[in-house]
């Protein structure tokens, strides 16, 4: 099975492309920046520990080519008052008990929240008022590593990380070894409505950035032990 694993790395493994469209939504997508969140009936929409509601940065339906998490929906949120790095919380090899809500000095919880929800067929009654509402669209490629062994670097889903330093790999605090899925370039821009705040530390006035602007690598527990046990690795 790992020799199996090598050699689908080196020849290119299953990716797609994400495209974000210019048209603004009038209704709810499943794939879309920022719109009507697709939850699962026992999610609420997540809050930082600010007390505000994180702000729907992108959602989508993983493709069901993709091993592990194929069929689930994928949603990132994040604050548009706090904009720091994340820094993995670890303790004996793994990550801590529910790292999804452990402290991130000098903040006491994370101010994000990304989920992979089974369930997820009904919206939320509103619409992000922060985030512009545009469509997604998944466009499939073969991811080809370099001779590096580093993949395409674009917003995919799938496919190889395009690591910007050196790999980083944890263990679900379950004990599952968590395994890459996606990838937000380094200083993508989300376009937000005109009415709202500056985030802080974002790149331009009409835009938000996710973890101050660096590369994100989303891995997650394959074991799906929780819909939040996805680590966002930042890189730069």
């Amino acid at each position: 099975m790992a020799d199996d694993r090598v050699m689908r790395v080196q020849e290119g493994l299953s990716a797609h492309t994400i495209e974000v469209g210019s048209e603004a939504l009038d209704r709810p997508a499943r794939n879309s920046a920022g719109g009507w969140p697709f939850l699962d009936d026992d999610q609420d929409w997540p809050e930082c520990f600010c007390g505000e509601r994180l702000a729907l940065f992108f959602q989508f339906d993983v493709p069901s080519d993709l091993e592990h998490f194929g069929g689930d929906h994928l949603l990132v949120f994040h604050c548009r008052v706090h904009n720091e790095a994340a820094d993995p919380q670890l303790a004996g090899g793994r990550l801590v008990p529910r790292y999804w809500d452990a402290p991130q000095p000098p903040y006491p919880r994370p101010f994000w929240r990304v989920l992979l929800q089974r369930r997820a067929t009904h919206h939320h009654p509103d619409a992000d008022p922060s985030v512009c509402g545009l469509p997604l669209n998944l466009q499939p490629f073969v991811d080809t590593p370099s001779p590096r062994g580093l993949g395409v670097q674009t917003f995919k889903v799938g496919g190889t990380p395009s690591w910007a330093q050196d790999p980083e790999h944890y263990r679900c605090a379950c004990g599952e070894d968590l395994v890459y899925f996606c990838q937000v370039p380094e200083d993508m821009e989300f376009a937000v409505h005109p009415d709202q705040p500056d985030q802080p530390y974002s790149v331009g006035t009409d835009t938000y950035n996710l973890f101050l602007g660096n590369e994100v690598y989303l891995l997650a527990c394959p074991a799906h032990c929780d819909p939040a046990a996805i680590w966002p690795v930042n890189q730069n």
